[in-house]
């Protein structure tokens, strides 16, 4: 069988050195319907993340559903993507949209708090300040940045939704070989022009960072599963990035 991409096939599809600047690719990954939402709580007025855990009361008051309500979801996403080899290397960068439509963007550099008590702190001071920068540096590390995520995508960019409830089955590493030939062919590889407008070529990966539901997307140009069975979005984020770091040579 042969891979329409490349006209060869699949299983010869070549990995790429991540020294190799001829033939650039950066993986995007997107957190979508994040639950992060701050609440004011408590006679002093002080701010909190809202979660499960410690609003119950306040939850069962307001009529929400406490399975909706998991910032806990996306910090372990976090620690996932921002830990990878693949972030290390230069190769990755990561927005969050929340369910209140909120979208951030996260540098590479950031180095998200172990735990959720303090990156729920963090995650209040981002929704007041919009920007948070770096003791170091006047860089901000995280920030809210205007809507729509489509565009702050590089010209071309392959937009794929990962997500349990759909009919095409892949394996990761599969996918990454057939993806990036598809976008390496798109570009030239090895072509001086490799790079567009808005940088260099990119596929979007979203994953949904909710307990339970479907995430849509009226530009998404894929839907695929990885799993045969349903898979928390921290470990969906780990297949994403371990398949790329194979295909790229990252160790």
């Amino acid at each position: 069988q042969l891979d329409e991409a490349w006209g060869a096939p699949a299983a010869v599809l070549p990995a790429v050195e991540p020294s190799t600047s001829t033939c650039p690719l950066k993986v995007i990954v997107l957190l979508e319907n994040a639950s992060l939402e701050s609440v004011k709580v408590g006679k002093a007025g002080m701010y909190q993340l809202l979660n499960s855990d410690d609003h119950v009361g306040l939850l069962k008051k307001l009529g929400r559903d406490p399975s909706e309500v998991r910032p806990d979801i996306t910090h372990q996403c976090l620690l996932t993507l921002l830990d990878s080899p693949l972030n290390k290397s230069g190769r990755l960068q990561v927005y969050i949209r929340t369910a209140k439509n909120v979208l951030i963007e996260i540098h590479p550099d950031t180095r998200i708090p172990r735990t959720l008590k303090r990156f729920s702190g963090l995650m209040v001071e981002l929704l007041q300040k919009l920007k948070i920068r770096s003791t170091n540096s006047s860089h901000p590390l995280l920030k809210v940045i205007r809507n729509p995520i489509t565009s702050h995508l590089p010209v071309g960019c392959r937009k794929i939704v990962c997500t349990y409830n759909c009919e095409t089955l892949t394996k990761m590493s599969e996918h990454s070989r057939k993806t990036a030939a598809q976008v390496w062919k798109q570009v030239g590889v090895g072509s001086e022009t490799h790079k567009t407008s808005r940088g260099i070529p990119a596929v979007l990966y979203v994953v949904g960072a909710m307990a339970h539901g479907k995430v849509e997307e009226e530009w998404a140009e894929e839907y695929v599963a990885i799993s045969e069975f349903p898979l928390s979005a921290s470990t969906v984020c780990h297949r994403i990035t371990s398949a790329y770091e194979d295909l790229f040579g990252i160790v």
